[in-house]
């Protein structure tokens, strides 16, 4: 395998908001505690260690968690790691897309992990136990209900509402067979499908799925996974929930927040004025405050002030965080230290810093996740034939067709002799015209002007002829674009991991891991050879 990075803005994937974070600018350094390329683990954890968290029932909750499903001894090692005080925790958080969804998934988990072991080396008097927090409340299953597999899309066939990781797996079986199809005839691929029918078809829900799953693939790394979608721990966010119902404080520390940032950035997400959902059964639906009741959007239901804190004290599993508190529930149960995510996760944490300072819950580092580019042997042979630089391949489809056939073309396609002769004719006819009728020299300027666009004209029409003699080159220059960056997007954001699994096996998380770099502002590539 060959590694190559680049700079992450550089790609032409990077947001503003996300260019400044990586550079650290001063616009953007306010919003955040700890700079990406360089953060200051000692201070995390000396903050960390500050806060008064319930680690009897963290690990209590986890194994309880784990019920059913065959821990890794390494797993259960870290859960019991988390009661001592001297351990802390790196987490990443998703959604339960089905089967994992895309790549970037793993990436982060992956890197999650490394940056565990890289902590645990620099400071080996502390323990590092890399987490994957579940998102399993979130309703969007169009979002989370298909992969893309080999460039076909599957879907999975359900009519069940409310959040996706307390559904019923049922049906998934039909999706599982379809994945056999493709990639069943790996060296892996049976494996990988006995992994999926025992995840989907051996647990109830999604969120007991996608644990197994996610346990089979990564527990013998450690990783440990947490469902927050529990009562032990909802109860520790009881007086946060209590305030956000009552006294609604969220909506406007991030309000003005956003109101700083907006001046320079888009903004990633906007608080309601409560933000939290009521989560039951089949329904997670928002709260809105009316008069002296709270109601349940698109329900009957409705809580004067009393029932509702019955209610808060009794089930607060009901409750469910939005985007703005998510985070305040996480950093509350865990003795994390960093958080990695994606763009838009690092965009939306760059407006809670208040919000975490307020409720006196400390800010971990924040560090964007990995990117990969993993190009398979065929591509890279087809590059390396096209003479395409690994950096170039980032550059717009058309401009890395011009650049090729200018530079393996015999005809003069740049115009420049052309150019400079049409300057020099009109400069003359310029001065004659001054000698003759100041007026003309409009005239005479408005026929350079054609001139010149008569010349471009020209210069695109020979590029294009050139071009179909070079019809077989430039086609393969955008297939592999295509196959590269589907969609114009990046590869990690459509494929699946499963084509590779099936292909290396659990060898494949090994050649990642390797490629891995927890705290960069690098984009990788990865070349078969």
């Amino acid at each position: 395998m060959c590694h190559h990075y680049l700079p992450f803005t550089e790609t032409g994937f990077c947001s503003p908001i996300i260019a400044d974070f990586l550079t650290g600018r001063t616009p953007l350094r306010s919003f955040y505690e700890y700079i990406q390329v360089n953060p200051d683990f000692d201070k995390a954890m000396h903050v960390k260690s500050t806060q008064p968290l319930r680690r009897d029932l963290l690990a209590e909750a986890l194994y309880k968690q784990y019920q059913g499903i065959e821990i890794r001894e390494e797993v259960r090692a870290n859960i019991g790691l988390l009661q001592a005080t001297n351990t802390f925790t790196v987490c990443t958080a998703h959604q339960p897309n089905i089967f994992t969804g895309y790549l970037y998934f793993v990436y982060k988990i992956l890197q999650t992990i490394k940056l565990s072991r890289d902590l645990a080396v620099k400071y080996p008097k502390n323990h590092f136990v890399p987490v994957y927090y579940m998102g399993s409340e979130d309703a969007d299953l169009d979002e989370l209900g298909s992969i893309q597999l080999n460039g076909k899309t599957l879907t999975w066939d359900t009519d069940q509402k409310g959040a996706v990781g307390r559904m019923n797996t049922t049906g998934l079986d039909e999706m599982i067979k379809k994945v056999a199809d493709a990639v069943g005839f790996e060296p892996h691929g049976p494996a990988l499908v006995e992994m999926l029918e025992r995840a989907y078809l051996g647990h109830k829900t999604i969120q007991e799925a996608t644990l197994s799953l996610v346990n089979d693939l990564f527990g013998c790394y450690g990783l440990v996974v947490l469902i927050p979608d529990n009562p032990a721990f909802k109860q520790q966010l009881i007086p946060v929930m209590e305030d956000e119902l009552w006294q609604q404080r969220s909506a406007s520390i991030v309000g003005k927040t956003i109101e700083k940032l907006a001046e320079h950035y888009k903004v990633q997400a906007t608080p309601r004025e409560i933000n939290l959902f009521y989560l039951i059964e089949d329904k997670r639906e928002r709260i809105v405050k009316d008069g002296e009741l709270w109601k349940i959007l698109h329900t009957s239901l409705s809580f004067s002030g009393e029932q509702l804190k019955e209610e808060l004290y009794t089930h607060p599993e009901r409750f469910s965080p939005n985007v703005i508190l998510r985070g305040i529930l996480q950093e509350t149960i865990l003795p994390n230290i960093a958080f990695i995510g994606g763009g838009g996760e690092v965009a939306y944490w760059l407006e809670l810093k208040e919000l975490f300072q307020h409720y006196k819950v400390p800010y971990p580092v924040i560090l964007l996740r990995n990117s990969f580019l993993w190009i398979k042997k065929d591509l890279h042979d087809r590059q390396r034939k096209l003479g395409i630089s690994t950096d170039a391949l980032f550059e717009d489809t058309e401009l890395l067709v011009n650049r090729f056939v200018h530079e393996h073309t015999n005809a003069a396609l740049v115009l420049r002799e052309e150019y400079a002769a049409v300057e020099k004719l009109f400069n003359e006819l310029e001065e004659k015209a001054k000698t003759i009728d100041v007026t003309l020299i409009a005239t005479v300027n408005g026929e350079r002007t054609r001139a010149l666009k008569s010349i471009g004209k020209l210069e695109h029409k020979f590029l294009r002829a050139e071009k179909k003699k070079f019809a077989w080159q430039t086609e393969q220059i955008r297939a592999l674009k295509e196959r590269l960056f589907p969609g114009n997007s990046l590869q990690e954001r459509k494929e699946n991991f499963m084509p590779y699994y099936a292909q290396y096996g659990p060898a494949w998380f090994d050649m990642m891991l390797k490629a891995v770099k927890p705290v960069t502002d690098q984009f990788g590539v990865i070349s078969e050879e």
